[in-house]
């Protein structure tokens, strides 16, 4: 069984810890010998016991405390990713993700319990500062304890601040039940307990922020110190890739945009027809004239009926091309995008109704009308794409079916009114799909 992995399995059943807060330590300076003052304050120190320490001492003692430096500028040196960022009239607020990996309101880098003028930064490596600490208390005092440093964050769906683990050393940092049963024989297929962190929130219970005391001592829980230093704390953060909430509202938003990529090779992996629906209801939220809704979504989940269509499709934008007089390799050139329809695994056909249309005499006014409803169909169809985007799928965008209408309508058996304007093929990128080209913005505004 791997260091990570160890059962937190006492070879008693513990009814009862005790956690007791270290009083009587200076204050902490760069360079100071954190061993040597937490034994000094706590000589009583006991092999089992689990020391938690403040990641702001830790910080103090190995010079992570800055001066003179505007509080931005150390967020974004200890920036890896931007998770969300408002402003509010209290001020601007970020959430990111650090070099650590951690997932933090301004990176960690904190003004409290500091000298004003001075902020403190995260401890460059909590984990080999806990190994340190530990091997430093051993020597000090001949114990084999385990340390948990902490710092504060908040929680997804959860109001207030809880202290959490960021390093860890010579203790079960989580706790894996998979596969285990409980009491009434079931299985437990999710259940991986952040041991570490629950040290470090009932900890933070003697260590109040305004308490003055940085360190405590948990003693009872023996049996979740290891003879290994361990992996840390490290195993508990999550990959970004795994975090279904790695970005904020608005940054996710963009991001669904800027994933908006044009896809033309499809992996053979099915597509989730909810997965369709929910996208579909996306495009329904799009502006349109009058409050009426003038989109149609005709959804091709069949392979049979998918080939029969693009054989119609291509069969007609074929006799069109030849009659205005165009060469085979001509023809040929013009259809290959449409390829891609084929190779989708899903295709959507976009159509255009034009109930709700007000007619007016004037023909100028008329075609304005319409005009009006084809832009709200494009605004329906960019919706539908953003959002198959944000739920990981790809799509490529065909403006075919404007030229061989009578064919998908009758291939499809729309209703009379139904006008198809446009093809979505939808799947799972087979291959990675090219970078949106750059474009400066200032190139494409007029300003007045």
């Amino acid at each position: 069984m791997t260091t990570d992995e160890q059962r937190a399995t006492p070879p008693h059943d513990p009814t009862a810890f005790v956690v007791r807060g270290v009083a009587g330590l200076p204050e902490i300076k760069s360079g100071d010998d954190l061993g040597t003052l937490i034994a000094g304050a706590a000589p009583d120190l006991r092999d089992g016991d689990i020391i938690v320490v403040t990641s702001k001492i830790v910080s103090k003692a190995e010079g992570r405390i800055v001066r003179g430096v505007d509080r931005d500028e150390a967020i974004d040196a200890e920036t890896a990713r931007v998770v969300s960022e408002w402003t509010t009239p209290r001020g601007h607020t970020r959430i990111v993700q650090t070099h650590h990996g951690f997932v933090l309101a301004a990176a960690g880098v904190d003004a409290s319990n500091v000298e004003t003028g001075t902020v403190a930064l995260l401890p460059e490596d909590p984990d080999g500062s806990a190994r340190r600490l530990r091997a430093a208390l051993r020597d000090r005092l001949g114990v084999r304890v385990g340390v948990v440093i902490t710092d504060t964050a908040g929680r997804p769906w959860r109001d207030g601040l809880v202290d959490f683990a960021v390093g860890a050393a010579g203790v079960v940092a989580r706790d894996d039940l998979r596969g285990r049963t409980d009491g009434y024989g079931n299985e437990l297929g999710v259940t991986v307990v952040a041991v570490a962190d629950e040290l470090a929130s009932a900890s933070e219970l003697v260590r109040t922020k305004l308490s003055g005391v940085p360190v405590a001592v948990v003693r009872g829980l023996g049996h979740l110190v290891i003879a290994e230093d361990g992996p840390g704390a490290a195993v508990l953060v999550r990959p970004a890739d795994e975090d279904r909430f790695q970005l904020g509202t608005p940054e996710a938003m963009r991001a669904a945009v800027l994933e908006r990529r044009n896809v033309t090779d499809f992996s053979g992996e099915p597509v989730d027809r909810a997965t369709i629906r929910r996208a579909v209801e996306a495009a329904l939220t799009a502006p349109a004239p009058h409050g009426g809704v003038p989109w149609r979504f005709a959804l091709v989940e069949t392979a049979a009926t998918r080939q029969r269509l693009c054989d119609a499709m291509l069969a007609a934008w074929v006799d069109d091309l030849r009659a205005d007089g165009l060469s085979e390799p001509e023809i040929a050139e013009r259809t290959a995008p449409g390829q891609a329809l084929r190779r989708a695994p899903y295709l959507i056909i976009p159509c255009l109704v034009t109930e709700g249309a007000r007619h007016h005499a004037a023909g100028r006014r008329d075609t304005a009308e319409h005009r009006s409803f084809d832009l709200a169909v494009g605004a329906g169809i960019e919706n539908l794409l953003i959002a198959l985007a944000a739920e990981g799928l790809g799509s490529h965008w065909s403006h075919a079916p404007l030229f061989c209408a009578d064919a998908v309508a009758r291939e499809l058996e729309l209703p009379d009114d139904w006008l198809p304007v446009a093809a979505v093929a939808v799947g799972h990128a087979a291959s990675t799909p090219p970078d949106h080209r750059h474009r400066d913005p200032n190139d494409y505004v007029l300003i007045r």
